[in-house]
């Protein structure tokens, strides 16, 4: 693997999953050769949001056969256990599962591995960061305080582990009537952005929420696998990325 991404957030419920898949997807449509790790142990959406939810073969026991969906090769726990199973693992367990994925997947010769990582600062966040020495870490927020008062804890957390952060992302951004055409900054406005200029480092997107978004991930196709403005707007994503030779 040339690069190694982990997409970050300090909360859930701010997008970072449905971020991580249409990144993933645009980089590929740009011809990059990508992987998706889906790190979030205790609550796997990737196999719905990329919809392939069937079991990895493993011929030999040891060496787990990835799955490729639009041009992606991913790979989740929850594809190794039954939808509605929960996983109950301590520390260790957690940290064994993580190494499984990223040492005993045949994940091929990548340019760039996303890992969408789960929310907070714990054992996952720092094993990756131990083992696997990302190039970059993203962190993706909303607008509002509360999510950016835990998203300072995701960066300080990457700075501790001398992870570099490459950029924010703003989800959430705005959204627009599709009546009237009115925007509205429904979770505040110019949070990210000014968080992103005291770091000093880029505000990468502001991604705004939309109802096609929510339908593509809840049906199996990322909306950046399609056309139109959110598509290309995971697409411009991507090529700041690749020009960042990052990706």
């Amino acid at each position: 693997m040339r690069s190694i991404l982990p997409i970050a957030s300090g909360k859930g419920g701010v997008g970072k999953s449905t971020v991580s898949s249409n990144l993933a997807v645009a980089l590929a449509r740009r011809g990059r050769r990508v992987g998706l790790l889906d790190a979030d142990i205790y609550g796997p959406s990737q196999p719905r949001m990329m919809g392939r939810n069937e079991k990895p073969a493993s011929p030999d026991g040891k060496i787990i056969e990835p799955l490729v969906a639009h041009g992606v090769t991913f790979m989740s726990i929850g594809l190794m256990l039954d939808a509605d199973q929960a996983v109950i693992w301590r520390g260790p367990m957690l940290m064994g599962a993580l190494q499984q994925l990223l040492s005993q997947v045949r994940w091929g010769d990548l340019d760039v591995l996303i890992v969408d990582l789960p929310p907070g600062t714990g054992d996952v966040q720092l094993t990756l960061c131990q083992r696997a020495q990302p190039t970059g870490a993203l962190v993706v927020s909303t607008p509002q305080d509360v999510a950016l008062m835990d998203a300072r804890k995701a960066i300080s957390m990457f700075n501790t582990l001398k992870t570099p952060v490459l950029g924010l992302i703003e989800n959430m951004s705005f959204y627009t009537c599709e009546n009237c055409g009115h925007e509205a900054h429904i979770f505040g406005h110019g949070g990210v952005r000014a968080e992103a200029e005291k770091l000093g480092v880029p505000l990468l997107a502001e991604m705004p929420i939309d109802i096609e978004t929510r339908i593509a991930g809840d049906a199996g196709t990322p909306v950046a696998a399609g056309d139109g403005p959110i598509a290309e707007a995971y697409l411009q994503l991507a090529d700041r990325l690749i020009e960042g030779g990052v990706a």
